[in-house]
């Protein structure tokens, strides 16, 4: 279907034009990171051209006093919104919650520890107006440990290479969506969720530059070893179905290996009069039942995702919606908490 030249150049004129920017950013325990981290995305919105921007923290169940710093930022600056969530629901979810309550022509998620530099900002939104919907960051020199970095290498590597859909290597959640393509993903009704992915499988232009990735500001990362491999499985899972086609093409692998061993067995015993033997069966036994039950696991897996699926449960819960506006009529500042 062709689309009418008019809606092309409205579009173009709108991405042209300074968009209304919101921040969406997840947060868990990370009080020692907030003060710096209000201050230099606040920085960065006061030199954008437009607005008015806004910077939605979803505190994420944090058990120390980040909310608290936050409801201060959020009492000093009208741009702020902090969305407080029943409890911790993980990272990808509390993105999900921000892209819900971001409001801005376009959205940029980024993480809360500063390893994603604000002051990257004004690039990505000059890479919008130049047309495109979605720009992400490729991180390059990473500050993390060698074990670390080689193990982000081989998953995005592993993960372009399982997937359905061509993946960026080497990029992150930080980026910028334009508000079509937010709505898009808002759609999207699964609860296992691979943003990154998902920003993808969406479509329309996108491109990706590289950034720097700095070391975290302060504090520990949230990300144990057992939470990178949870994401990891989750964009594996969610992007590919090579797992259970493994499984068929090892068992036909495994079928022929057998006929062929018969066919051994049978010479072995009339024409070398071998001695019976118990090594090779244990063997065999060992490793067909281990490879039996490492699929049926990538099987659980899948099916067990259906389930989560099925049961419709909602993403989050809100527990409030803390922000500040300044009041046209009277002209003064007014606080609100939404329920």
């Amino acid at each position: 279907m062709n689309v009418p030249t008019s809606a092309v150049n409205r579009e173009l004129k709108e991405m042209a034009a300074p968009p209304r920017v919101s921040l969406a950013i997840p947060i868990y325990n990370e009080e020692p990171v907030v003060p710096e981290l209000v201050r230099r995305t606040a920085a960065v919105l006061d030199t954008l051209p437009g607005g008015p921007h806004e910077i939605v923290f979803v505190n994420d169940g944090s058990s120390d006093g980040t909310l608290g710093l936050l409801e201060a930022a959020a009492e000093r600056d009208p741009r702020i919104v902090v969305v407080e969530l029943s409890r911790n629901f993980g990272h990808q979810t509390a993105l999900a919650a921000a892209l819900d309550q971001a409001s801005g022509a376009v959205v940029i998620l980024m993480d809360a520890d500063l390893q994603d530099p604000p002051e990257a900002i004004p690039t990505l939104v000059d890479h919008y107006r130049q047309g495109y919907d979605v720009v992400y960051v490729r991180r390059v020199n990473r500050k993390e440990p060698w074990w670390l970095r080689m193990c982000y290498y081989v998953f995005y590597r592993l993960l372009a290479t399982l997937s359905s859909i061509e993946l960026p290597l080497d990029s992150g959640d930080f980026g910028l969506m334009s508000r079509r393509v937010v709505d898009e993903i808002r759609r999207m009704p699964e609860h296992h969720r691979y943003l990154r992915g998902l920003r993808t499988w969406v479509g329309f232009r996108q491109i990706g530059i590289p950034v720097e990735r700095a070391a975290r500001h302060a504090g520990r990362t949230k990300y144990s070893p057992l939470k990178l491999l949870k994401l990891a499985s989750d964009g594996i899972f969610a992007f590919s179905i090579v797992p259970l086609r493994a499984a068929a093409i090892l068992g036909t692998l495994a079928i022929m290996g057998s006929c062929l061993y018969a066919l051994y067995s049978l010479y072995a015993k009339f024409w070398l009069h071998s001695p019976q033997g118990f090594t090779a069966i244990i063997f065999v036994v060992t490793f067909l039942s281990g490879v039996n039950l490492f699929f049926l696991g990538i099987i659980g897996e899948y099916v067990g995702r259906v389930y989560e699926e099925a049961k419709a449960r909602p993403h989050y819960v809100v527990r409030r919606v803390f922000s500040q506006r300044v009041s046209r009529d009277e002209g003064t500042a007014a606080s609100r908490v939404l329920a």
